[in-house]
């Protein structure tokens, strides 16, 4: 059976991030993709330049849709915009506590616009990060949600992974694309382990998105039954090859997308 996948996040009319960016992910991992839309943005590869919030009870109106036609086998979570949006997608997820929740807490665009107002942090922290089943911050995310420093070493990673499952997330994957290593470090934190998972970094500047396609394909991995290491190992190998392929792509004069369908199209 393929499962069915819903993301709940922000749209991004080029393409590389958003739902976008999680519809092809999604689709890439063997799953069949369904989005609620929480925001619009006028963005492009050089950066934000407008969001338009979608109002509240419309948010929860498409999430509800949904729930009442559609199985629905995991979930993902991205651009909540304010806190009146996620308070919305926390009451509309209620009573759907059997289904993987991926919360990928987005606060920064690729080129350092906020997308998510400040006086929302504290909405998710306490409404829909202890719904996840993984959270996916990067290191300045893990440390906002916690209020503490951004981590600069593998030990202060993981220490922040199980502060954050300690709020109530069952795991943490802290990825480490900003810690200052030769390969790319992502820290799976849990009750039970802390599982490394290692990647050569790309010379690539087309890393649009990577946070949404990480997000998406852990959870359809999950969708599918994997657990959150088999799922994040299978996740991270994805998002490697399409980073890795991602200047076959001709998009924008910014930091452009990765290469969603990297091996379809090489077929």
């Amino acid at each position: 059976m393929i499962p069915n996948f819903l993301s709940i996040a922000g749209s991004d009319p080029s393409g590389g991030a958003g739902v976008q960016a999680d519809i092809k992910a999604i689709s890439a991992n063997g799953a069949f993709a369904m989005a609620a839309i929480t925001a619009l943005t006028a963005q492009n590869t050089q950066g934000v330049t407008g969001i338009h919030p979608v109002p509240p009870a419309f948010v929860q109106a498409q999430i509800t849709a949904i729930f009442a036609d559609i199985r629905v086998d995991a979930i993902k979570v991205g651009m909540i915009a304010n806190a009146e949006i996620a308070a919305a997608v926390a009451d509309a997820l209620q009573g759907h506590s059997d289904i993987p929740i991926v919360l990928d807490p987005v606060m920064i665009a690729k080129g350092g616009a906020a997308l998510l107002e400040p006086e929302a942090v504290d909405t998710l922290r306490a409404s829909l990060l202890p719904m996840a089943t993984v959270l996916t911050p990067n290191l300045p995310e893990a440390a906002h949600l916690l209020g503490m420093a951004i981590a600069t070493t593998r030990d202060e990673m993981a220490a922040q992974g199980a502060a954050l499952c300690a709020l109530g997330a069952k795991a943490a994957l802290i990825k480490g694309g900003h810690l200052d290593e030769p390969h790319s470090p992502d820290c799976l934190v849990t009750a039970e382990a802390v599982t490394w998972f290692d990647a050569k970094r790309a010379d690539t500047s087309n890393t649009h998105g990577t946070g949404c396609t990480l997000s998406s394909a852990l959870a359809a991995q999950l969708a599918k039954g994997l657990p959150p290491a088999a799922a994040t190992a299978a996740a991270k190998s994805y998002v490697a090859q399409v980073i890795a392929h991602a200047d076959a792509l001709s998009v924008g004069t910014g930091h452009g997308p990765t290469h969603h369908f990297a091996s379809l199209y090489a077929q």
